[in-house]
């Protein structure tokens, strides 16, 4: 064994005491950033970082169900990213559309009974990913142990945009008064209504930002940076983002 993987296995000792029985996040929102800087690291093209980012997710939907946290939002693919060059967006969105494929047909899926869903403006995918996107929510809407939201073409103002012009319509149509839009009603009209804000919000390579991501229901979420690269983010990266969660004292303005 080398002595890196021994210290791993040592850290991961000392860590999991500390945190197995405190507080865990219901929610947790995940923005999986550097997988092409992940890529020109190793003297490889971007597609070999995605493809390792995408490998990663499995490990950490594994980490989160193991601490039986319920709901996993994943920051898959923004409306910005449609300004990335055409060759890379078209492998994407096929990363994208086989996973979805996979998930509506996995065993684990099935057996851990989690529920997925797709969130953001749909109308700016593919009809092919739309349907994929449409057999994947249909083969899982009944399961109710764990939530795994993907967003994808998804920005945080274009969701609040969406929700004022549904609102709009619906004063227009008299269903609704202005009087009568408050927090409660905004929120159910989300892309996530239904779905409790998250506790904690991970984004990986540095970057201290949000990006859009979540900006109405992230406003009570705590915020964890690391610099590690997406693909290169371990269990223990985790466990220190759950243990930094259990140290904060969440008190909402109180």
């Amino acid at each position: 064994m080398r002595i890196s993987d021994f210290l791993y296995r040592f850290y991961e000792f000392v860590l999991w005491p500390q945190i197995k029985n405190g507080p865990r996040p219901r929610h947790i929102g995940l923005i999986v950033d550097g997988n092409r800087r992940f890529a020109r690291k190793h003297g490889q093209k971007s597609e070999y970082g995605h493809n390792a980012g995408l490998e990663k997710i499995e490990d950490f939907l594994r980490w989160c169900w193991r601490l039986e946290i319920k709901v996993i939002t994943l920051f898959a693919f923004s409306t910005e990213n449609f300004n990335r060059s055409d060759e890379e967006v078209d492998y994407l969105m096929n990363l994208i559309l086989n996973k979805l494929r996979y998930y509506g047909d996995d065993p684990l899926v099935s057996k851990e009974k989690v529920r997925i869903r797709v969130i953001g403006r749909k109308e700016s995918l593919s009809d092919e990913l739309n349907a994929e996107i449409s057999r994947t929510e249909e083969l899982t809407r009944h399961n109710d142990r764990f939530l795994l939201n993907i967003a994808i073409g998804y920005g945080g103002r274009a969701e609040i945009i969406d929700t004022v012009k549904t609102l709009a319509n619906r004063v227009k149509e008299g269903s609704l008064s202005p009087e009568d839009i408050n927090e409660e009603v905004f929120a159910k009209n989300l892309y996530t209504s239904g779905i409790p804000d998250p506790d904690l919000i991970i984004r990986t390579s540095g970057e201290e930002r949000l990006s859009g991501f979540l900006l109405w229901q992230s406003a009570y979420s705590e915020l964890y940076f690391t610099e590690v690269y997406w693909p290169a983010f371990r269990m223990i990266d985790f466990w220190r983002a759950i243990r930094i969660y259990q140290q904060r004292d969440r008190r909402y303005g109180k």
